[in-house]
This record gives C-alpha cells, structure tokens and sequence, in this order.
C-alpha cells in the first residue's frame, strides 16, 4: 500500500514526521476519502533534503520544478505570493499515488502517535494537534474535517 512506502522511506531516512490530511482525520476514527497523502516534518534543511532523496528513491518525481534547498530558503516566498502550502510528488507510473509535503507547518513542537499493524507502521499527528493545524487553515474541508474529529 502507498502509504506504508512513504513512511517507511521516511523512517529509513530518519525524517521526523506525521501522516496529515484525510489519511489522520480516517486514522483517527472519522470517515474522510482522500487520494494524496498530506505530510508534515520537523522543519529544517537537513529533513527537506531528506524526504526529498527519500520520496525520489521510491520512484516520486516533484510535480514543479523546485529543489529541497530551494524551497527550504525560499519557503516564505513560495507560501506568500505564490500561495504554494504543499510540495507535491507523484508516481509517474500510477498518477494517483501523491504525497504532499506541507510547508506551512513545522512539526518540531507538535505531537505525533504512531500506529502498527501486519502491513508496517504509520506516524500520524495526534488528534489535538491535527485539530488545531485544520482550524488554522480556514480551507471549508479542514472545516469540516474538524467538526468530524472534535465528535470522537
């Protein structure tokens, strides 16, 4: 399954993060579809560089031409006046499998809960703190989003 190869070449590159986005609000016990995977990291260069070398090996490609370095002194730039808030990546082979680093939150002071089954291990933000990122955002599916998990 997509997911479990994210996380794994996340774990093996020793990236800090945590599933977001639809995959959480499921994980978490409310009923959400999504397609992409939305993560979040400890913010800095290292883990950037990180998770782009990692998202590459398992054969994604940046959907825009952009750089970890790049982004990472650029990112006030990118999320001001180009109101870019994901870097995304895909499977040139399968479309449908996308994962979308989002730059506009820094896991560094936030909690993340990590859930295990036969098909490996998943980290996804805890259920306060993915509350708070959705409420943050304003967007009418975070919105929504916040109403289902704030009735769990």
């Amino acid at each position: 399954m997509f997911i479990y190869a994210i996380c794994s070449a996340l774990e093996k590159a020793e990236v800090p993060y945590a599933i977001v986005g639809g995959y959480a609000v499921a994980l978490h016990g409310a009923v959400r579809g999504t397609v992409d995977v939305d993560v979040v990291i400890e913010w800095s260069l290292e883990n950037l560089d990180a998770t782009e070398k990692a998202l590459k090996q398992i054969g994604l490609v940046s959907r825009i031409p952009i750089t970890a370095e790049n982004l990472f002194h650029f990112r006030e730039e990118y999320i001001q006046n180009r109101n870019l808030i994901a870097w995304n990546f895909y499977d040139p082979s399968n479309p449908l499998n996308q994962v979308d680093i989002i730059i506009n939150y820094d896991l560094k002071n936030a909690h993340a809960k990590t859930i295990k089954n036969s098909l490996g291990a998943i980290r996804i933000l805890s259920l306060n703190d993915l509350i708070e990122m959705k409420k943050a955002s304003g967007r009418p599916q975070d919105l929504e989003d916040v109403k289902a998990l704030s009735n769990l």
